[in-house]
């Protein structure tokens, strides 16, 4: 995963490192939890982006955060800039691993499908990132982190649970990996309507420096 930062973010409680380093530092820009119907507390969200994103969103420099939580279009821009991005993903509440993955997996599938994106190989894709969430299970505080490099459409998704080895796959079809960034940063499409509005909010204010 890289180097961690010494300061941290408390997100219910969990603590999130300020900068994650992979290749260079991401800052954390946005964080919350995600809730589930009944309010339970599902899991806790850090987003970490290269900086330089900004550089990519000028075209928002006047908008709120507010107005930025409500616009698809900042956020897909957000997805498609050539830039870092790391997700990290904190459990609240303890679930087995294949639940997750079928989450993931049926709302990748349907926006995927949406598009017309959805073939072969990204069937394939999905079910073996099912098949690898299929083994775990998601005790509370294990972490599954999602890294996005800046010059490659793939992603790394790397759980650790305590006492455990950690484990990893690679996701290579880029149609999948895409649709994974918009659950976590899709907007109003996004996972965790919370973690959207940090996000939003904490651009919003670097854009206007």
């Amino acid at each position: 995963m890289g180097a961690v930062s010494a300061e941290v973010v408390l997100v219910d409680e969990i603590p999130f490192p300020s900068v994650i380093t992979t290749s260079k530092p991401l800052a954390l820009l946005g964080h919350d939890i995600e809730i589930h119907f009944l309010q339970i507390k599902f899991t806790a969200i850090g987003v970490y982006l290269d900086p330089e994103i900004v550089g990519h969103l000028q075209k928002w420099k006047t908008k709120k955060g507010t107005e930025l939580a409500e616009d698809d279009d900042f956020f897909d821009a957000l997805i498609s800039a050539p830039v870092e991005k790391f997700l990290r993903v904190v459990v609240i509440k303890e679930i087995k691993g294949s639940q997750y993955g079928v989450q993931l997996e049926s709302s990748v599938r349907d926006r995927l499908a949406a598009d017309d994106k959805y073939e072969e190989e990204e069937e394939e894709a999905l079910e073996k990132i099912v098949e690898f969430f299929q083994s775990k299970y998601f005790k509370k505080d294990s972490i599954i982190t999602f890294h996005f490099p800046a010059t490659s459409p793939t992603a790394e998704i790397v759980f650790t649970a305590e006492g455990k080895e950690e484990s990893k796959i690679k996701v290579e079809n880029a149609n999948v990996v895409e649709t994974i960034q918009k659950w976590y940063l899709g907007g109003t499409r996004g996972v965790s309507p919370s973690t959207i509005s940090s996000l939003a909010n904490t651009l919003s204010a670097e854009l206007t420096k």
